[in-house]
């Protein structure tokens, strides 16, 4: 088998009626015999008369265009029955080594130039997602592991692979934990390309793509149980949030984004409910742009009920660091 990767990256554009990006590579590549990305569960032993996680067909080189595209006219779709991913275990985050394949940085696609993050440490970024299905299944994706639908994957443009992230539905609350071992999506105005499994854990499969926070997960700092839905956070203790020590001036961070549109949609919602004194402060971290939403002066004894107000948004709870 002959996986294309990135830099090497398969590439994902507007493809199917479910608008998932078509996936492609460029000409020159590595010879690699790809691993398996085995399924947390037993989704292949759950339905033994239809086996939705087989894959559809062989790689073969002559699927690709000469600009890199897979296969432009064969539409992507789910598989031809449903599948029931409650019994699918999510993936435990781990620190893992860089694999081998997938983060050259920079590497380019379609003329298109992305660096890949030193770390995942701290990536938090909202925006649409997408999913890709059984057009993929069975196939090598960038890090060199075959794609299976059946598992909690997903693929991204400028994390380090693997990485681990929590992608949360903005629209019903739903979440799950995926391991990144892919590159894309790259069509414009997307941040993350589902494996069609997380797909259906947060009910994208039905609508196509949806509004996510996609925030990173390192090992060990997964807590136990199930995290909170972003879209009915629950109510505030009494006790007014810890703020950090010292005597300077208290600020709230809201957010941290990689696309400076997402953080000036977050401020503009911040202010469309009377909250004042918003900042939109660029940075760089690890040699990438971010923008980071802040508010404040904020007296100590306004932190609490301003917090409280932030997380009524449907935001997740703001830091409160101190200058």
């Amino acid at each position: 088998m002959r996986p294309f990767f990135a830099a090497s990256a398969l590439v994902l554009l507007a493809a199917c009626a479910h608008h998932t990006p078509r996936r492609s590579s460029p000409p020159s590549v590595p010879h690699v015999q790809p691993t398996e990305a085995r399924p947390s569960g037993d989704a292949r032993d759950a339905a033994p008369a239809f086996n939705p996680c087989a894959p559809t067909r062989e790689h073969r080189d002559s699927d690709y265009t000469a600009g890199g595209l897979y296969a432009p006219g064969v539409p992507d779709a789910g598989p031809s029955a449903p599948i029931d991913v409650s019994g699918l275990a999510e993936p435990v985050p781990r620190d893992e080594p860089r694999s081998r394949y997938g983060n050259r940085s920079p590497y380019s696609v379609l003329g298109k130039s992305y660096r890949v993050l030193d770390s995942a440490q701290g990536y938090v970024e909202r925006g649409t997602a997408s999913w890709y299905g059984t057009k993929f299944n069975g196939r090598a994706t960038s890090s060199g592991e075959i794609y299976d639908i059946c598992s909690f994957t997903a693929a991204h443009k400028t994390l380090p692979l693997p990485s681990y992230v929590r992608v949360s539905n903005l629209d019903n609350g739903r979440s799950v934990i995926v391991r990144v071992n892919d590159r894309g999506p790259f069509h414009p105005g997307r941040i993350i390309d589902l494996s069609y499994a997380a797909a259906v854990r947060l009910g994208v499969d039905r609508t196509g793509t949806a509004r996510v926070e996609v925030r990173a997960i390192s090992g060990g700092e997964l807590a136990e149980g199930p995290a909170a839905p972003v879209v009915a956070p629950m109510p505030l203790p009494s006790t007014t949030p810890p703020a950090p020590v010292g005597d300077g001036r208290r600020f709230l961070q809201v957010g941290s984004f990689a696309d400076k549109d997402n953080a000036r949609r977050v401020a503009d919602r911040l202010g469309a409910a009377d909250i004042d004194d918003i900042d939109l402060d660029h940075a760089e971290v690890n040699g990438q742009d971010v923008w980071r939403v802040r508010v404040g002066p904020v007296d100590a004894d306004q932190i609490a009920a301003l917090v409280e107000r932030i997380r009524a948004l449907g935001l997740p709870s703001p830091r409160v660091f101190s200058e």
